[in-house]
């Protein structure tokens, strides 16, 4: 009997877009390698959504990005269907999310990350939090929504009442010069490290999301010993976690700094991006696994983790 697979997608985060995008190709992959499919456009309506799911599928394959979709919310709706569905389950999903938790929890367990505090909304307001060159960012989105750098000698304020809309809490850190590494994780397989290069300023939305303005190289042409820490503690930090299937983890290398000593941990995302320029898939290629390949592996270990 032909299985059915509901793909989840949309949401109403700041990710949405992406969401659909992401969820979409998944659709194409498995109805191209016989699944029976449906999609899901996801909203603010728990009954609708519990009506979509009903009779309930064999598996979900849950394309959602940010809050609502990553962040143990739709994984807890799912636990109490008892329907298996792809990607962390509810505790790992709402640590991950909280990029402060998360920066907490992993430092337990010797994975470094920038010097910084969670301050409030006014703090930032009122001036600088730590010494420039710092980082501001939400602690609860993904796909670099709300990020901003702080410089030396800036005259703007970071943010304002206006267009800070992520909440009362803002993760302030220290800034790290170099370059953006990446790894993906699948299952307990670290697959490689990709340097991201955006072509201006650093890697933003737009950078993420829009062809030609970012280059992936892969692997990332560093030193081996960084290649080997960067895939190990990504493995570390999906494990320490309790993350399952694909995760992605996210690095900043210093490459003034000797050895390992300039790489450090940023966050981990447990909902990866399927789009043309996401950057699993892109990994997963590398190594030989096709996007088809990988999207029925993620339904294949998908389970109900309640």
């Amino acid at each position: 009997m032909t299985r059915h697979i509901a793909v989840l997608m949309g949401g109403w985060s700041a990710e949405r877009e992406v969401s659909l995008v992401s969820g979409q190709a998944v659709a194409r992959a498995l109805e191209e390698r016989g699944f029976r499919v449906t999609t899901i456009d996801v909203q603010r309506d728990l009954g609708a959504l519990l009506a979509a799911l009903t009779p309930r599928p064999d598996v979900v394959f849950n394309a959602l990005h940010g809050r609502g979709g990553e962040d143990g919310t739709i994984q807890a709706v799912l636990d109490i269907l008892g329907v298996p569905y792809t990607h962390s389950g509810m505790l790992a999903s709402a640590v991950a999310m909280d990029k402060a938790m998360t920066k907490r929890v992993l430092a337990t367990v010797g994975v470094p990350s920038p010097d910084g505090r969670l301050a409030t909304r006014r703090d930032v307001l009122n001036g600088d939090v730590i010494a420039p060159p710092f980082v501001i960012k939400p602690v609860n989105e993904g796909s670099s929504v709300g990020v901003h750098i702080v410089r030396p000698g800036d005259n703007t304020r970071p943010l304002d009442d206006e267009t800070w809309t992520f909440g009362e809490q803002v993760l302030v850190e220290q800034y790290i010069p170099g370059r953006d590494l990446t790894v993906a994780v699948m299952g307990d397989r670290a697959l490689t490290v990709t340097e991201i290069r955006p072509h201006q300023g650093f890697y933003d939305y737009t950078a993420k999301y829009t062809d030609g303005k970012a280059t992936h190289l892969l692997p990332a042409p560093v030193p081996a010993e960084v290649l080997d820490e960067a895939m190990r503690l990504s493995v570390l930090a999906h494990q320490t976690l309790g993350c399952a299937g694909v995760s992605r983890s996210d690095f900043r290398y210093d490459d003034d700094r000797p050895g390992i000593a300039g790489l450090y941990f940023l966050e981990i995302n447990t909902q990866p991006g399927m789009t043309p320029l996401s950057l699993v898939p892109e990994q997963a290629a590398h190594l030989g696994i096709s996007f088809a390949d990988l999207v029925v592996w993620m339904v294949e270990n998908a389970a109900c983790q309640g």
